[in-house]
């Protein structure tokens, strides 16, 4: 056992308890292991940078040190690092990130008003080149810190400074400052320019957005953002390959808060109307991407019952190529995806989309994390798990953008991406015993979020 696993064995139990443990098949420890190691050892050790993507070198994705700052927890559970390493690491980056300078200058500063750029040179931690301040990967940073906060619940000097840290973090955002447009919150903003023109709408992961910017203790949106959000669903609402649902074409829209926050059991008003969860609708997103795969469409190499999951995440090149007698276009990095609002389909799989699902239908996820180890594993599986994503129809000898064409596979990417292997950690350690869901509710930044947010039902109406 890891060491101060007693002192964690005995805050978790008066905590939630933990269901009995879900068994998995043995590929499923392997590939949690290996998708911990990319974290654990790809981050900076001084700062906590995580790479957005490796090994191409790459600037630091904020996403992704959030996803980190989770996974190491993860690892103190399954007994593959101390307790006591994961304080070290949690506490170098949330100390960096608590000194790294904010302000309004283009240059030099890591962010503004509480937030923090998309992307931040690995070095020095500053604003890469011109990317724009983003308010959800701001979101996915700070779930990983109030996920810390919460883990780190022991008396050491160590993990009373994690969890101070923690909220003078999130208490310095000032969520109204982004409502440039009314009520609903901004993706973002330039010193060069100012607010950027969109705003999150429609159904997809700004749920998160939207709870934490709620949660603030003292720079909350009003209700009114929430209701303003939501009352932009129904372009999404509806029938797609069999299943009636709240669409957002990629998967990872349907994963990313549901891995930080538990939404099984507990409705807004306007599921509540829909009559299910939020849990229930990434289940039925999941089931219809299926589906959509049996189907087939486009003729696709590959895709079947077992092999299927589209997400945002690199692909082979930029081109439109003739394929069996037609044009299709490929992609390098898109947000690739089948729903009523798109279909974007170049017949590039990410495994993140099946395997970062594991918790809404274990039952059809398995079968295709397992079908793809096999059949295309010796290619697509390597030291840090999957590689990002593959496509069995691309076989051409063109300059590539990224990875490689392997014989009999097809193309096949050559780096990890963060935001990708993150979902792959915290699915399987949901699936198995809850875990990261039990210690967020636990969090009152989350509670208070989603109340005000009008959530009801379920584990809020238990003392927290």
């Amino acid at each position: 056992m890891a060491a101060g696993g007693c002192h964690r064995a005995a805050s978790l139990a008066a905590g939630p308890a933990a269901p009995a443990r879900r068994a998995l098949p043995p590929l499923f420890d392997d590939l949690e292991r290996r998708t911990f190691g990319y974290f654990w050892e790809l981050a900076d050790a001084r700062t906590g940078l995580v790479p957005d993507r490796w090994p191409t070198p790459s600037f630091a994705s904020i996403a992704a040190v959030g996803f980190g700052l989770t996974v190491y927890g993860v690892g103190v559970e399954r007994g593959w690092i101390a307790r006591e390493e994961a304080v070290a690491r949690t506490l170098a980056t949330l100390r960096f990130f608590a000194s790294a300078p904010q302000g309004p200058a283009a240059a030099g500063t890591a962010g503004h008003k509480g937030f923090f750029y998309h992307f931040l040179d690995m070095e020095r931690g500053r604003r890469f080149q011109t990317n724009e301040l983003s308010t959800v990967d701001t979101a996915l940073l700070v779930a990983g810190v109030l996920f810390a906060q919460s883990y780190y619940d022991g008396p050491s000097a160590g993990e009373r400074e994690i969890r101070e840290r923690a909220e003078t973090l999130y208490r310095r955002i000032e969520w109204p400052w982004a409502q440039a447009r009314g009520a609903l919150i901004s993706m973002g903003w330039k010193p060069e320019q100012g607010m950027l023109e969109h705003d999150w709408q429609g159904y997809n992961e700004a749920l998160l957005v939207y709870v934490l910017a709620l949660g603030s203790p003292t720079h909350p949106v009003g209700r009114d953002a929430y209701d303003a959000w939501t009352s932009t669903y129904d372009r999404g609402w509806g029938d797609y390959h069999g299943q009636t649902h709240l669409g957002f074409p990629p998967l990872f829209g349907h994963q990313y808060s549901h891995l930080w926050i538990d939404l099984r059991g507990i409705l807004d008003d306007y599921m509540r109307r829909r009559g299910f969860d939020y849990f229930e609708n990434s289940r039925r997103a999941v089931l219809s991407q299926r589906a959509y795969a049996i189907a087939n469409p486009r003729g696709w190499t590959g895709y079947g019952e077992n092999v299927w999951g589209l997400t945002a995440c690199d692909g082979p090149i930029d081109a439109e190529l003739d394929w069996r007698g037609g044009k299709r276009r490929f992609r390098t990095y898109a947000a690739r995806g089948v729903g009523r609002e798109y279909e974007l389909d170049d017949g590039t799989i990410a495994p993140t989309a099946a395997a970062g699902s594991l918790p809404f239908a274990p039952e059809v996820v398995v079968p295709a994390v397992e079908e793809m180890h096999r059949r295309y594993g010796h290619a697509i599986y390597a030291k840090y798990g999957f590689l990002d994503a593959f496509n069995p129809s691309f076989h051409y000898d063109l300059p590539l953008r990224h990875g490689r064409v392997v014989p009999g596979v097809g193309w096949v990417d050559g780096d990890y991406i963060g935001i990708d292997q993150g979902p792959i950690v915290l699915a399987i350690a949901n699936h198995r015993d809850d875990f990261v869901w039990r210690v967020m509710r636990r969090n009152p930044h989350i509670r208070r979020g989603l109340e005000r947010a009008g959530f009801r039902g379920g584990w809020l109406e238990r003392a927290g």
